[in-house]
Formats: structure tokens, sequence, C-alpha cells
């Protein structure tokens, strides 16, 4: 029997039908942080092509907290009323709409990947000026972020908690925190990128504070919503964010809340060294899954129905997150049921497709 294709329950009110979750990926199809009739079709696509979950791109949680000016946001309380129309799509065809809330800090203020790879400046059109936990930029010759103050930071803490209360009004039921890949929350958690003498840097206990004190808001803006956080494993740097710290943070996690811990790596430092190659980052949900009782979410080039099964059947992961595969075939899941021998439901306007060679 087919583990991808068997159901997990994650609390009483919220079960995956399988085992697939669309990993969230960015569009750069927003305007002014509004959802777009792309962002419809794109996530609305993937619920039809059979994933359990639809995690939506990282959602800013302030216009400066977008990785470019087109990224969606959920600053404010007219953004709500688009994704309303996404969720409800996504939910019609027997699937979880989640979002993951975000802020980019240093990596903010990025042009187009299709146009440019540069940051742009606050003097640049369509730039802004960058806040990170220290004013160090990702790159040496990028324009410095501000370092943030106390105060700034408990408003950040407050901005999460805004944008959660906004997804549960638009109706998402999965709430991912961002504290991967280089981004704000990572920042603090980073040695490497963090260098604050003050509660909010230095020791482990004081590098994750920032994401516990989101946590911990965030918690008291849902009721029946599942609460997750992606981590960067590791920085893939030495003297960097590590294995073994991501390990003991997992072990907290679940005092705050979470209840499914999205492992994913790197994106601190540009001089990390990384080996990309098929389930380059699957080692570290597994060393995650063996050391705490938390439900874990693995990623990293998965492309294949006969691996994503694998890496279930070997006690791995508990979740596989898929992104650039069902960038390339949204209908992924459906056609790996046909694979394993799994029997799926297919929406009805394709049955006449079903099982026609």
């Amino acid at each position: 029997m087919s583990k991808l294709f068997t159901s997990l329950k994650i609390n009483a009110q919220l079960t995956l039908k399988n085992r697939i979750v669309v990993s969230p990926m960015c569009q750069y199809s927003a305007v002014d942080g509004f959802a777009t009739p792309w962002h419809l079709v794109y996530l609305g696509s993937r619920a039809v092509g059979g994933a359990a979950a639809i995690i939506q791109e990282a959602t800013a949680i302030t216009p400066e907290g977008r990785i470019s000016y087109a990224d969606l946001g959920l600053w404010s309380d007219a953004q709500v009323e688009n994704l309303k129309g996404i969720t409800s799509f996504i939910k019609k065809h027997d699937a979880i709409a989640g979002i993951q809330l975000a802020h980019a800090g240093r990596k903010a203020s990025s042009e187009l990947p299709w146009k440019d790879v540069k940051q742009l400046t606050p003097n640049d059109k369509n730039g802004w000026q960058t806040v990170a936990p220290s004013a160090v930029p990702f790159y040496k010759n990028d324009y410095p972020p501000v370092e943030l103050s106390t105060p700034q930071i408990k408003e950040l803490v407050q901005y999460f908690t805004d944008a959660a209360r906004r997804a549960v009004e638009a109706g998402y039921e999965i709430i991912e925190i961002h504290a991967a890949h280089g981004y704000l929350i990572h920042q603090f958690l980073s040695p490497l990128v963090n260098f604050r003498s003050d509660e909010y840097g230095g020791s482990f206990e004081n590098r994750i504070r920032f994401l516990l004190e989101i946590l911990e808001a965030v918690k008291k803006e849902l009721s029946t919503q599942s609460l997750w956080v992606r981590i960067s494993a590791t920085d893939w740097a030495e003297g960097g964010w590590d294995l073994h710290q991501s390990i003991e943070l997992a072990k907290i996690l679940p005092e705050y809340g979470v209840e499914v811990i999205d492992v994913s790596s790197g994106g601190a430092v540009h001089e990390q060294k990384i080996k990309v190659e098929k389930n380059y980052q699957v080692p570290f949900a597994e060393a995650i899954k063996k050391s705490t009782s938390i439900l874990t979410a693995c990623v990293g080039l998965i492309d294949e129905a006969e691996q994503a099964e694998d890496i279930l059947q070997e006690n791995k992961a508990d979740i596989v997150m898929m992104g650039r595969e069902l960038l390339r075939n949204p209908y992924f899941p459906i056609q790996a049921a046909d694979i394993l021998g799994a029997t799926v439901d297919w929406p009805k306007q394709y049955l006449r497709a079903k099982n026609q060679k």
C-alpha cells in the first residue's frame, strides 16, 4: 500500500488526504501586494491536480518585507478579499489552503529574477531601505540594511500577528511562519548574520527569541488552523546555524503550538557551499524526525513518485513537500497515484481522460 497516498491527521480538525504538499514558491505576479488572477489559476490548478495542501508563496507582513515589489502581501485588510476567492477554490477541490507569512529582512527589495539578479536600492525605482538584526548586507556591495531597534522588533511581532489574523479571515487552514532561506527570522537565528549583543543576539536562546515571540503571538489568533514553521536546517557554512541547533529548536516548537516543521536549508550567507542533488535536504528532515516528536516535512529535488514513496517508507519524513516538479506538472499527484497503484479521486471534469493512454 502506498504511504504517499495515505492520509495524515495533523490535529482534530485537519487531515491531509495524502502526503504531498505544494511548497511555497514565489510567483512575482502581485500588484502592490494584492493577489491577481495568476495566483488563482496557479494555486487552484495544484488543488485540481491532487495535492493534499497548497502553501501560498512567502506573503509579506509589511511592504518592506517583500522579497520583490511583485510579491504578495497581507499587511492590509484590503488584501484579504482577493485571497478569499483563492482559498474557496482550493477547498472546493478537496485540498487545504495554506499561507507562508514572511519578512525578507536584508534580502528584500530585489529585482524580479527574470529581469536581473540584483538588489534594488532606496534610490532605485521599486526599491526601498531594508532592515536586519545587524547592519550587514548579504553581499558586501549591497545597500546596507538598517539594524532593527528593540521597539521595531516588537512592532514586527505585531505585524506577523496582524497578518495571521487576516490569513484566518481569508480562509487559510495552515499558517506557516517562514524562518528559512536567509530571510529575516533566519537572519536572527544565524550567528553569521546576527551580531547583536542584546536579548536578541549571542546565545542560542537569544537568537531564537524573535521566532518564539512571533509564534506565541500568532498562536493566539488561531482556532482550528494548524501552525507550521519552515526552517533552514543548516547554513552550509562554518560557524553558522546548523543541524544540532535545528534539532534543539524543533524540540521547543511544539510548546508554542507548532504542529509541523518544514525542513529546508541554506540561504543565510552567500559563501554557503551546497552539493545540490536528489534528496540532498532529506537527511536533515530525517535527523529532526528521529530526534523529536514533531511531524516533519522534507524538501529538495524530489520529482519522482517512487522517490517520494521511498522517503516515507523509510520513515525519513511524514510529509513530502514539492516545488519545482509541481511547477512543471501540477497534475503530478494524480499521475503518481497511478504509478504507485493508489486510488484517488479525479476532478469530475477530467474523468473522460482517466485510464486512457
